[in-house]
C-alpha cells in the first residue's frame, strides 16, 4: 500500500499540481500586496483619502462606545463589524489574479497553435476509375490510362 501511494504521489501530474499550488499561493500574496500597497493607496487618495482596507460598518458596538478609528480599534473594543473595505480589496485582488491567469492561458494557447503544423496541401489524388494514387495535375492515369481531363 505504501509503495502504491509513493507511485501515486510521484506521478508527474501530482507533482506538477503541487508546484502549481505553491506558486499560486506565493503569487496570491504578491497580488495582495500589490493591491493593498500599490493600487489602493492612489485610488483612495483620488477618492478623498479613503483607506479601503479600513472601511467598515458597525453592526454592534463593543464595551467601548463608537466611534472607532480603525477595524483593529473596533475589534479591540469588542464591536461586531462588517468589513466591506477588505472585501473590495479582495475582489480587486481576484480580478488581477484572474486577468493574469487569462493572459497566461492565452499565451499558452497561442504557443500551442503555432506549434501545430499546418495541414499539408495534397499533391496526389485518386483515379476515379482504378482507384490508384496519381499526381494531382495528371490528365491521364498512369495505371489504367483513363482520360482525366474532365475530373
Amino acid at each position: 500500500m505504501l509503495k502504491e501511494f509513493k507511485e501515486f504521489a510521484m506521478r508527474g501530474n501530482v507533482v506538477d499540481m503541487a508546484v502549481g499550488i505553491i506558486i499560486g499561493a506565493a503569487f496570491g500574496s504578491i497580488v495582495s500586496s500589490l493591491v493593498a500597497d500599490i493600487i489602493m493607496p492612489p485610488i483612495g487618495l483620488i477618492l478623498g483619502k479613503v483607506d479601503f482596507s479600513n472601511l467598515f460598518l458597525i453592526l454592534k458596538e463593543g464595551t467601548i462606545p463608537a466611534p472607532y478609528a480603525s477595524i483593529a480599534d473596533a475589534q479591540k473594543a469588542g464591536a461586531v463589524t462588517l468589513n466591506y473595505g477588505k472585501f473590495i480589496n479582495t475582489i480587486i485582488s481576484f480580478l488581477i489574479v484572474a486577468f493574469a491567469v487569462f493572459l497566461l492561458i492565452r499565451n499558452i494557447n497561442r504557443f500551442k497553435r503555432t506549434e501545430e503544423a499546418p495541414l499539408a496541401v495534397p499533391i496526389t489524388k485518386e483515379c476515379p476509375y482504378c482507384l490508384s494514387i496519381i499526381p494531382l495535375k495528371a490528365v491521364r492515369c498512369g495505371y489504367c490510362t483513363s482520360d482525366l481531363k474532365g475530373e
